[in-house]
Formats: C-alpha cells, structure tokens, sequence
C-alpha cells in the first residue's frame, strides 16, 4: 500500500510543520505529502478550480480518492482504521486531497471515491493534514494491535 496526500498550499516551518514530521516519521508505510500551490491571483471561485486542476493532473489513475470535506462522512478512529484496513486490502494507491483555505471544488469532491471529514469542526486547511497524518498513524497502531490507541 502506498498513500499519498495531495494538499495545497505549503506548511511553513514551525510547530504544525514540525508535528506533521513527527507523526509522518512514525508512520512506516509509504507515505508522501505533496503540497501543490496556485500563485494567480483570481476569484474564490476560479482559485478552487484552478486548485482542483491541480490536483486533478498530480493524482495518478487507477488510484483510490479520497477527499477531505467538513461535510463528509465522519468515522471513528477504529472505523477509519478499518476502513484503511479494506481499502490496503483493494488498491496499492490511495490518495487523500485536501483543498486550500477554500476547501476542495465540488466536482472534485463528487469525482472522489469517498468524502471524509476530521470530525464537525472546520479545521484550516495546514492542520488538517496534520490531524490526517495522525489518524493515519493512529489507524496503523490500531491495525498492529499497539497501545497507543485507547477507547
């Protein structure tokens, strides 16, 4: 299995950037996050298609897309890991997107294989990639039985 995240916009260094590398360190399956940025200057509307295209031409065919939505479907962290668990099991490449400060285009999030949320708070864009990396890491500590989660 491999995972990607594809994010725009880029963490600049400091504690979000330094506790997303802690977590991503920790992780010992594949693991890349690539960060795509959009640099016109154009409406919000433009901007979020723009973004879109973006990350449209970065995601390889044939891998699973997930896109990170607030209105998506929320799990819990056993359910997330399960479903990481299933998903591993049907594609070597899965894909996680996540959109800039205004979030990802609905056409993308409808192309998208699964619409999932970190909870019902809107998160800024920069942390959620790092609430999704832990979650990640949280999924593979579930799935090798390790304490790290508790219930």
């Amino acid at each position: 299995m491999k995972i990607t995240i594809y994010a725009i916009g880029k963490i600049k260094p400091g504690p979000e950037h330094e506790l997303l590398r802690r977590y991503q360190r920790r992780i010992y399956w594949p693991l890349k996050i690539l960060e795509l940025e959009e640099h016109r200057k154009s409406s919000a509307r433009e901007l979020k298609r723009r973004e879109a295209d973006l990350i449209r031409k970065a995601v390889p065919q044939g891998s699973l897309r997930i896109a990170m939505d607030e209105r998506g479907k929320s799990l819990s962290s056993r359910a997330f890991a399960a479903k990481l668990d299933c998903w591993q099991k049907q594609n070597t490449e899965i894909t996680f997107m996540i959109g800039g400060a205004g979030g990802l285009e609905k056409e993308l999030k409808d192309e998208a294989n699964t619409v999932l949320a970190l909870g019902a708070a809107t998160w800024p864009h920069q942390l959620t990639r790092v609430l999704l990396v832990e979650q990640i890491y949280r999924a593979q500590a579930i799935l090798a039985g390790h304490p790290y989660h508790r219930d």
